[in-house]
């Protein structure tokens, strides 16, 4: 599918959303279409013992096919406009990607009142969930394996911003929506709220979509688009992978008001490497870690003009390109940039534009640290006790 064929999907689902199936059939989608019986067959009739997530816009499945493929099953409200503006999104931009950090779409449904998504079931869910999710669902990550997670992450973003013929940008880098599969590979998913950037040296001007804490400040604070807000999302994630603490969860007393704040602090003062976490004890090799720390500050700049791209990121990441490092001064962020004013200029645009699309409805939850999210329904949400 080319870019072309994207745009014209995104506008035309989205105003004769009725015509929607005669819309895909029409273009040259890399995706299948399920039938309602085929996917009631795979999910046991969305049996309650398959549901694996559930949030603002539907709920997600476990499913097996039967020739045996297990699918992740994502049902959308047909009747909300952000189910149908994520539901176009997804189909539109991920339909014609394939790389192996970005989670397959296999397909989509559509009939009747039902709008439902069909993807490759990831079996260790989410790196949220791994990470810093309830302690009897916690997979001990050694370090060569959070250095690959960090790598695949890299790469797929490298993809989407350089190498697609798509140029995306995803705008909702976060820890839940990178996804871990058997081997816990990563791949990036929920594509729901991503943007097409066609155009070098431009950018976006969009309503603020995405969640606090992974939230570029240009982004946050201007609406001023491009795929450096990804690099900066993608910073947080590797500083979230090297100390296994939630960015806005974080907080070691009331001087700090999140993972990034208190690792800008380390790095002036020279002590780095308090950031590593403590699960790990000894067992990480140093200089992957200083590398994957420093990474992380350049990516989270405050100046995206001074971040690296994502494909500049990859070698660092692997050694083949020295880090050059920025030491910023924590008070960088005061006045208008503050962390704080991040979150008051959130809730304040939350407030001013809760009936729009790309805001959540009052039902949406809220992240750690009492900051809004108008992110998507996530495909595995952190806070799920499945066992799946």
């Amino acid at each position: 599918m080319t870019s072309k064929d994207a745009e014209l999907l995104l506008c035309k689902m989205q105003f004769n959303f009725s015509n929607l199936l005669t819309d895909l059939r029409g273009l040259d989608l890399q995706t299948g279409l399920f039938t309602f019986r085929q996917i009631k067959a795979a999910t046991n009739n969305f049996d309650v013992e398959n549901k694996i997530g559930e949030g603002g816009f539907g709920s997600v499945y476990k499913g097996v096919l039967l020739d045996g493929t297990v699918i992740a099953v994502k049902q959308l409200s047909s009747k909300s406009r952000q189910g149908n503006r994520e539901f176009v999104n997804e189909i539109g931009m991920v339909s014609g990607l394939g790389h192996p950090n970005l989670v397959r779409l296999y397909g989509c449904c559509i009939e009747g009142n039902q709008l439902l998504l069909v993807y490759e079931y990831m079996e260790n869910n989410s790196l949220a969930r791994v990470l810093f999710g309830p302690e009897h669902l916690q997979i001990e990550l050694e370090w060569p394996t959070r250095q690959r997670i960090c790598i695949g992450i890299a790469r797929g973003l490298a993809f989407l911003h350089e190498e697609s013929t798509l140029k995306i940008v995803h705008r909702d880098i976060k820890a839940t929506n990178v996804l871990l599969d058997r081997d816990l590979n990563p791949k990036i998913s929920d594509f729901g709220l991503a943007k097409l950037d066609e155009e070098e040296n431009t950018h976006i001007s969009t309503r603020v979509a995405g969640t606090i804490g992974y939230m570029a400040p240009e982004y946050a604070l201007w609406g001023y688009l491009t795929y450096k807000a990804d690099v900066y999302s993608f910073g947080v994630v590797a500083l979230e992978i090297v100390a296994g603490m939630n960015n806005m969860k974080y907080r070691p007393d009331g001087n700090y008001v999140c993972l990034l704040d208190w690792a800008l602090v380390l790095q002036r003062k020279g002590s780095l490497m308090e950031l590593i976490d403590p699960r790990l004890g000894s067992n990480f090799n140093k200089e992957e870690a200083m590398r994957m720390i420093k990474t992380a500050l350049l990516c989270t700049n405050p100046s995206p003009a001074l971040r690296p791209n994502m494909s500049a990121v990859v070698s660092m990441l692997e050694g083949h390109v020295t880090v050059q490092e920025l030491n910023m001064d924590p008070s960088i962020y005061d006045d208008e940039l503050k962390f704080q004013a991040l979150r008051d200029k959130y809730e304040e645009l939350e407030l001013r534009n809760s009936s729009e699309t790309e805001i959540l409805n009052p039902s949406s939850h809220k992240i750690h640290g009492g900051s809004s999210s108008t992110t998507t329904q996530d495909l595995y949400p952190i806070s799920l006790g499945s066992s799946y």
